[in-house]
């Protein structure tokens, strides 16, 4: 949305294929800090439909369908969502990533039966309850943080030997009375019938398991690029992300990528936003020269 803000703003005719939800994993966050102007944090569900308005305020196009082909024609670039057919000279991919999954037995069968992605969705459902949060990252913190103001007890399940989030959410996180750190720990299997009633974990360190009861489980791992559609058209790097330039190039020409989804990227969204104003810069200047 930030790609498509500026690029309307230069004047480009601006397309943007938003998928069924507007703002992606951000939505899901309870608050985003460290972005300029909200001193205090802001909910991701308010700041992005506050980006999309100003992208529509400024001519930007959005649609809610998700891109299932793209393909070199004519020099620019045709984009295949459902039955509908969009030709571009130029295409910014700012597509995202999904959440990790476990990969252990119990995950599927019982998923939005207690096992979750979303604490500021599921939070209330577990009052005075003991929940888990799986993973050590910043979005692992920042939603113990957000159940501790529901739950009775959040246990923290991190499979390595420390938490890798920022400062801020480590001392937040250490100093919680409700939160609790289980270091070198592995989820082996979601416990229940019909609905989460705990986890067994492995201690890597004694190399014993253990059964833990729970009301759910939160689960934040790591992201998964939204990048398989281009695998066909370019190759990715090692973590699955687009290769691009320090503005947003990447190999093929009209095509930039921008946020999560480019490689190097450090995962923050004021870093996203950066990314998708350079690309934005790029695109039209690259328009402007005739190159397509």
């Amino acid at each position: 949305m930030t790609a498509a803000l500026t690029a309307a703003r230069l004047g480009c005719k601006t397309f943007v294929l938003s998928g069924d939800v507007l703002g992606g994993l951000l939505l899901s966050i309870e608050k985003v800090e460290g972005f300029p102007g909200f001193v205090e944090g802001v909910p991701g569900y308010d700041l992005c439909p506050m980006i999309q308005e100003q992208a529509a305020a400024a001519a930007a196009q959005f649609t809610a369908a998700s891109l299932d082909g793209l393909d070199r024609q004519n020099g620019g670039w045709q984009l295949t969502a459902g039955s509908s057919q969009v030709r571009a000279r130029a295409v910014i991919l700012a597509t995202g990533a999904t959440l990790k999954e476990l990969g252990v037995p119990g995950e599927e069968r019982l998923r939005g039966k207690g096992v979750s992605h979303c604490a500021s969705c599921d939070a209330p459902l577990v009052r005075k309850r003991t929940v888990a949060v799986v993973g050590g990252g910043d979005s692992a913190l920042q939603e113990a943080l957000t159940l501790a103001d529901f739950a009775e007890r959040v246990i923290i399940l991190q499979r390595g030997a420390d938490l890798t989030a920022q400062a801020v959410y480590r001392d937040r996180v250490a100093s919680h009375p409700k939160i609790e750190i289980r270091l070198d720990t592995v989820v082996e299997e979601v416990l229940g019938d019909g609905k989460v009633g705990g986890v067994r974990i492995r201690s890597t360190k004694a190399d014993a398991s253990s059964d833990l009861e729970l009301a759910a489980i939160f689960i934040y791992i790591g992201l998964e690029p939204a990048t398989t559609f281009v695998k066909a058209h370019m190759k990715l790097d090692q973590s699955g992300r687009i290769p691009v330039d320090a503005q947003m190039r990447t190999e093929l020409p009209g095509i930039f990528a921008a946020g999560i989804a480019r490689s190097r990227s450090v995962g923050r969204a004021v870093a996203a936003a950066g990314d998708g104003a350079i690309a934005a810069i790029a695109a039209e200047r690259y328009l402007a020269d005739g190159n397509w």
